[in-house]
């Protein structure tokens, strides 16, 4: 039996999907996987998703560049996702920790100026005061102008694409800062959606 415990590796990672609306959906994929830099990540693609792994960083660099470019067609896209960091276990991929923290995809030009909508769910593992560290991160969002409303098992997020990764990327990061153990963060965001926003 392995003797594992939750915060052994800094290595963060995403397994995520982003479904394009529309009957070219792969050649839509296909050409934004080509626009996006992976050199600092490590990356592999099944049936199912794709997972994303390497300094906390650079995962959000370049899911959040796959889901612009994507976006950027014009077609109703939608991006969902898990994010983790200290997941007990994790080894493979170690040779991207050493990248300096230069984003490789950090311009992603007007693309980041979409609308954008999203909810996130946030889940620091293995802690008693786990909600002291999502009401910090809920209000930390408050502040940023992106949340827009409490939703069951999640929170809502509206913006532009730029403002909603950086939301999401800020309450990781800062979520990791107050625990350093294995925390867990869920996310769908949805761009060019055809139906109007429905916020109380």
């Amino acid at each position: 039996m392995n003797n594992l415990s939750c915060g052994s590796s800094r290595i963060a990672g995403c397994r995520f999907s982003v479904y394009p609306m529309s009957d070219h959906f792969a050649e839509i994929i296909l050409g934004a996987l080509k626009q996006v830099n992976t050199e600092k990540v490590w990356i592999q693609t099944d049936d199912l998703c794709t997972c994303v792994r390497g300094k906390a960083e650079h995962v959000f660099d370049v899911t959040r560049a796959i889901f612009a470019f994507t976006a950027a067609t014009g077609v109703h896209t939608v991006f969902n996702g898990t994010f983790s960091i200290g997941c007990p276990g994790d080894s493979q991929g170690d040779v991207h920790m050493s990248e300096d923290e230069r984003k490789l995809n950090a311009d992603i030009g007007l693309s980041g100026d979409i609308e954008t909508a999203g909810h996130f769910s946030l889940y620091p593992l293995g802690i008693n005061h786990y909600m002291d560290v999502i009401y910090q991160e809920i209000e930390r969002a408050k502040q940023k102008g992106t949340l827009t409303q409490g939703i069951h098992y999640s929170s809502r997020l509206d913006g532009t694409l730029s403002e909603l990764f950086e939301t999401l990327e800020d309450a990781f990061l800062n979520a990791l800062e107050t625990e350093q153990g294995h925390l867990v963060m869920t996310a769908v965001i949805s761009a060019n959606s055809p139906s109007p926003k429905k916020i109380p």
